[in-house]
Parts: structure tokens; C-alpha cells; sequence
């Protein structure tokens, strides 16, 4: 079957002996996503899901049961005062410029303790110019970067805050960087500290792709918001679109003002129909989540074995679902992404190709065959065209799926004559 999708006897070989040695690791996932099952469960016969949760409401949407339970719910799981959970939140960078915007008004200053934030950040805080951005608002912006072995560097962030500094922006996630994802205990460390300095400052952390891959969430450990996205892990690849935001009752209650409009807040927004779908979708999450852990220990192992640099390593615990591989060449991250797209169960016949995509500064490849279009929990892999041409692998709604991708990957660096076996 294998030969079948285009996987050498070579290549597939290569992966088996892999996976000889995961075993263990594979068993210390499935426990995690038992236990994170058993959350989301819990939360949801706590607040009596019932069918009639499940229909849908249009125009206003006042009185929408259905929304506002999946609400509780997500309170419920991150252990938070509050939730916001709209599907009119159209991806990760709305929902963290929503939480962003309702938060800080002029003359407040936001602060980044673990070096630049993702790209699409850029523009909305104002990094780079943008109409409508932060810093067109009158808010500023302070950074302190990590120390050269990827740790925080404390005297630099106690030097960082000021009377000023209102929220402290926490990135879980290594975007297109090749620094190391932070646990939710390292997050837990940083809050305290800052809440040390300055004890009223609003800590936000950008939660995307590391939802359910431990035991605890930010949340958990003195974050007062915790944003992400519906078509990354909590969404289970069943959402169609949506974000979230879960915190203290203030904060979001800031954020439905800002999402919808001052007065409106969380009583108007109609579900649409989705609510099967993003109730089934975190459902399912834990399960998928571990799918895609999986495949990116699996990723490590591989490009460790043929000498490429693997941010986390192969053997290093896993704090989000991302796997960075540095390969060094813009032919290799397209023959890598080749190899993903190949796989995929949608536009598999589809070759992708570098462009300028809105909010990137750098030419960015993206390869996903997905069934929700830019769904970075199905199978994916993207990276920018400049130094040091790593790409970033993600996703896969099976395990099963992930692997295939990541031998696929490899089977087009081989024919591109990049590896040789």
C-alpha cells in the first residue's frame, strides 16, 4: 500500500526502523490524551450537553443556548472564569488582535518577554506599519529577547517593565523561529516572575498548537487569557473556522465588547449552524492532538538520523505540535513541502509553490491538502523563503496520516537528490 502512495521500499524502510525505538514515547502520548479526554468529557456532561445544544440561530443570535454552553464549556476545560468561543472569529491572529485591542488602550504599553512575536503579529501591533495597527492606537511596544540558549532572560524583562507596561504577550509557540516551544511550567515561571514586578500587569498567552499536548494549560498556571484557534488543535479538524479566547471574566468580557461592539458583547453573534462541528471537533481534540504528536516525534527522529537540525529533538519533550527542521535550502523546504502535499487527501495532484501571503514579510511556502482550508491540525508543513530555510511540520488528523506525509516528504528529498539513503 505504501508503494502504492509513492513510498519507496528505501524510504519506508527507513521509518520502521524509527519507529522501533518510539514505543515508549508513543505510550506516554496515548496516557496524556486519556487524561485530556477525561477533561473534556467531565466538562461536558458537567454542563449537560444535549441535542438542542446543537441547533442553529441566526441574525442576532440572542438566547443561543448552544453557543453559550460550548462557552462553559471551554471555561470548564481551561479551568478560566469566562469564555469566548465564536465562530466570527476568523483564525489565531484575529483572536490574539481582538484580545490584544480590548485590553490596552492609549498610552499602555505591551510587552513581549520571549523575543519577537509570530509575523502575522507584526502588522497588528505595528512593528511593521498597518492601518489600524497598536501602535496607530497610541500603544507601545517593548521587547525583551531570549538569551542565546533560548531562556528567559530575566534582568532583561525586570528592566522591560514600566508604569506603563499593561499586558505581557507569552507566545507558547516557536513560530517561524527555531527557538525552543516553552512547557506550560516554563509559562508558569515567567508569569509569576512578571506578577512579581509588577503585580496588577495582564499576562496573555498565544496558546495555538499546544492545546492538550500536557496534562495542564497556561490557564492552569496564572495566565489571565489563553487565545488559540478552532482550525488548529482545539477544533479536532471538524471546526470550519472559529477562535478562542478563556480567561478571567474581565478580559473577556473586554473581548466580546471589542469582537462584536460595546453594549452587545456576548449576547449577539448566531452560531450558523456549526455547533455539531465545534462541539465534536473538541471532542475529538485530544485524540487528533496525540495523532499529530506523534508524527512530529516521528519528523525528529528522521531528519535527526540524516543529519538536518531538528527544533525540539528527537528525543526532547514535546511542548506544542510543531516540528522545525532546518534544511539549509529553498529546494529543500519545496521538496519537503512537495512531499506533504502529495499526501494530503485534498489536492494531492496540487504542487505548491513559494508566494507573498498577506501579513508575511518573507515569501512563504504552504503545503495542506486539508478539508478545512488553512487547517494547521490537519496535515501541514510551511516556512518562509530566508535564512535558515527550516521548515515547520504540523498536524495530521491521524497518526496514521502523519506518518505517511513525513515519508513523503522524505521520498521527494530523496528524488530531488538532497538525501541520498
Amino acid at each position: 500500500m505504501y508503494e502504492a502512495l509513492g513510498v519507496s521500499r528505501a524510504v519506508y524502510e527507513v521509518g520502521e526502523t524509527v519507529l522501533t525505538t518510539l514505543r515508549e514515547r508513543f505510550a506516554e502520548i496515548d496516557a496524556a490524551a486519556e487524561y485530556n479526554q477525561g477533561k473534556v468529557l467531565l466538562a461536558m456532561q458537567k454542563n449537560r450537553v444535549s441535542a438542542a445544544h446543537f441547533a442553529a440561530t441566526t441574525g442576532y443570535g440572542y438566547n443561543d443556548e448552544g453557543r453559550d454552553n460550548l462557552e462553559r464549556i471551554y471555561a470548564d476545560v481551561f479551568h478560566t472564569e469566562a469564555a469566548l468561543v465564536r465562530p466570527q472569529i476568523t483564525c489565531g491572529t484575529h483572536a490574539l488582535a481582538v484580545a490584544l485591542s480590548a485590553n490596552l488602550l492609549p498610552g499602555d504599553e505591551l510587552l513581549s518577554p520571549v523575543g519577537a512575536p509570530y509575523d502575522t503579529l507584526e502588522e497588528v501591533i505595528g512593528i511593521r506599519e498597518s492601518k489600524c495597527s497598536l501602535k496607530e492606537y497610541g500603544v507601545t511596544y517593548a521587547q525583551a529577547d531570549l538569551k542565546e540558549d533560548g531562556s528567559f532572560d530575566y534582568d532583561a524583562i525586570r528592566a522591560a517593565i514600566n508604569d506603563r507596561t499593561k499586558l505581557i504577550t507569552i507566545q507558547r509557540s516557536k513560530g517561524y523561529a527555531t527557538r525552543p516551544s516553552f512547557s506550560v511550567s516554563q509559562i508558569g515561571e515567567l508569569i509569576a516572575f512578571c506578577k512579581s514586578v509588577k503585580p496588577d500587569v495582564k499576562c496573555m498567552v498565544d496558546n495555538c498548537y499546544g492545546e492538550f499536548v500536557e496534562l495542564a494549560e497556561p490557564s492552569d498556571v496564572g495566565a489571565d487569557m489563553v487565545v488559540g484557534s478552532l482550525i488548529k488543535n482545539p477544533g479536532g479538524g471538524l471546526a470550519p473556522v472559529g477562535g478562542y479566547i478563556c480567561g478571567t471574566k474581565e478580559c473577556v468580557e473586554r473581548c466580546a465588547y471589542r469582537l462584536s461592539a460595546p453594549g452587545l458583547g456576548q449576547e449577539v453573534g448566531a452560531n450558523l449552524g456549526l455547533m455539531p462541528a465545534l462541539y465534536q471537533g473538541l471532542f475529538l481534540s485530544p485524540t487528533v492532538v496525540s495523532g499529530a504528536l506523534k508524527g512530529a516525534i516521528f519528523a525528529a527522529n528522521i531528519y535527526e538520523r540524516l543529519g538536518f537540525a531538528c527544533v525540539p529533538g528527537g528525543a526532547e519533550d514535546r511542548n506544542d505540535i510543531i516540528q522545525a527542521v532546518t534544511l539549509g535550502s529553498r529546494e529543500a523546504i519545496v521538496a519537503f513541502c512537495k512531499g506533504i502535499q502529495s499526501a494530503a487527501p485534498v489536492d494531492s495532484y496540487v504542487t505548491p509553490e513559494p508566494w507573498a501571503m498577506p501579513g508575511y514579510e518573507s515569501d512563504v511556502i504552504m503545503a495542506a491538502g486539508a478539508f478545512v482550508q488553512g487547517s494547521s491540525i490537519e496535515l501541514s508543513a510551511d516556512g518562509p523563503i530566508r535564512e535558515p530555510y527550516a521548515v515547520y511540520f504540523q498536524g495530521g488528523l491521524t497518526w496514521y496520516h502523519a506518518k505517511l506525509g513525513i515519508l513523503m516528504s522524505l521520498q521527494k528529498l530523496v528524488e530531488a537528490g538532497i538525501v541520498r539513503l
